[in-house]
């Protein structure tokens, strides 16, 4: 699970662990039954509080998205259908939320519009390259792959 924590953003942690946490479940890279790291594991390659990833385990186990099982971790629940199209445009509001952040910054830095789509566009195809088919096919990619 590949998770970046932003320091300088305005997106508390916790907010920015979720989302991405929420963003692989989603999108599929993160199936159901997967077993999600421990809370210390994951705190101590974030270089964050325990607590703020006991936090961000809970909320996603409250919205039915994980499940802690006492003594044995957290994995993955099956996602319910009716809920995903919600899921989903919260999803896509969070990201639009971050890249809205990082297009401040390069304007800030005086990168200019065109250039700017240019980094985006090169960094999701060396993304792509770099993850295997499985992390970065979007749910309609995986669905076609699957066939009918």
């Amino acid at each position: 699970m590949l998770i970046r924590i932003e320091r300088g953003s305005s997106v508390p942690v916790s907010r920015q662990i979720d989302a991405q946490v929420r963003a692989q479940i989603l999108a599929g890279t993160l199936p159901a039954e997967t077993p999600l790291p421990s809370v210390r594991q994951l705190a101590r390659e974030l270089a964050v509080n325990v607590n703020t990833v006991v936090r961000v385990y809970e909320r996603l186990a409250a919205e039915g998205l994980v499940e802690m099982r006492h003594g044995d971790g957290t994995y993955v629940l099956p996602l319910r259908r009716g809920a995903t199209a919600a899921q989903l445009a919260e999803h896509h509001q969070e990201f639009q939320q971050e890249l809205d952040t990082l297009t401040r910054r390069g304007l800030m830095l005086g990168i200019g519009e065109r250039e700017l789509g240019r980094l985006f566009a090169e960094s999701v195809k060396r993304v792509r390259q770099n993850g295997t088919a499985e992390e970065t096919a979007t749910p309609r990619q995986k669905k076609g792959a699957e066939g009918p």
